[in-house]
């Protein structure tokens, strides 16, 4: 898959596409309802499939600390529409120009111009542009002046119940993992690059693997019993923690700290996948690192015996 990483990389090569346009956090079940009638179409039309997503995601531009938690790292997203066959992926940069631009120019600018589509295809509920002005009604008045097609489609629902970035969101702050797998239609993970951390890990005896998460928070918090991939392992037991930190450094950047079980493995600089099976606890700001120490402990006493029971 080819990243265009903002407008001004558009070349004339890049003219001539079926395009799409959201935010794709979670790349769930309903993502990729879309992703299939969209490759049907590229096929339709033998030219390349195109994704447009905004960074910032327009909600973390206007309140970064109000808006809702990625379920996914954008390089978690980039991953997964190319594992679905997408063959580009255009990054723009939501700024104040775009804040202010209207859904018409957008079409006439991005969509016309810009790429040169032959085809458009939004969900039935998406708007864009100022205001939400942009829907696709609009789409297919400008592709009837432009000479291009333009379609819909419609909700993905499982058991009547839509299937949204929201439910899943709120699946994994309940720790709610059989839901989640069910919408998303695969355990969730987070993966990332391991990192140095401030290494009191193996100071105190229990050594993690510090994951960069690349958002301002993650979707889901506290003490977890995981199955780690990636670095030479595979399904290896641990116990991770998500969250701030708080008994060492008061912060509001998602940090994700992983402790296998039974292995002691230089993972830094490695990409893993970190698979979140049981909530153990909630993150505690403790009194001292010794209280620390006492409760991990714990944690992997109670992670042993949960893995022991499944």
């Amino acid at each position: 898959m080819e990243l265009i990483r903002g407008l001004h990389n558009l070349r004339p090569r890049h003219h001539g596409c079926v395009a799409t346009i959201g935010a794709f956090d979670g790349v769930h079940l309903g993502h990729q309802a879309v992703i299939r009638r969209l490759l049907e179409k590229s096929a339709e039309f033998d030219l390349p499939s195109l994704i447009i997503v905004f960074e910032p995601l327009p909600r973390e531009f206007f309140a970064p600390l109000k808006a809702p938690a990625r379920i996914m790292s954008f390089w978690e997203k980039c991953r997964a529409l190319e594992a679905l066959g997408v063959d580009r992926l255009l990054r723009i940069r939501f700024n104040e120009q775009f804040r202010g631009m209207s859904a018409q120019r957008f079409v006439d600018d991005i969509f016309v111009a810009g790429l040169g589509v032959r085809y458009v295809m939004l969900g039935d509920d998406f708007r864009f542009g100022a205001d939400r002005q942009g829907d696709i009604e609009l789409v297919r008045e400008r592709g009837e002046r432009f000479g291009f097609e333009a379609g819909s489609t419609p909700t993905f629902a499982i058991d009547g119940e839509r299937v949204s970035s929201t439910r899943i969101r709120e699946a994994l702050e309940n720790a709610d993992f059989d839901t989640a797998q069910a919408l998303l239609g695969r355990p969730y993970s987070i993966s990332g690059r391991v990192i140095y951390g401030r290494q009191l890990g193996t100071t105190i005896g229990t050594p993690t693997a510090n994951l960069e998460l690349r958002r301002l928070r993650a979707p889901l918090t506290g003490v977890y019993a995981v199955e780690v991939s990636g670095g030479g392992l595979t399904k290896a037991r641990g116990v991770a923690n998500v969250g701030v930190r708080p008994t060492v450094n008061d912060s509001i950047k998602a940090n994700l700290e992983v402790h296998l079980l039974d292995r002691d493995v230089d993972l830094y600089g490695r990409y893993i996948e970190v698979t979140f099976r049981s909530k153990l606890r909630e993150e505690i700001k403790f009194g001292s690192v010794q209280e620390l120490q006492e409760n991990i402990a714990r944690d992997i006493t109670k992670t042993r015996a949960w893995f022991d029971q499944t």
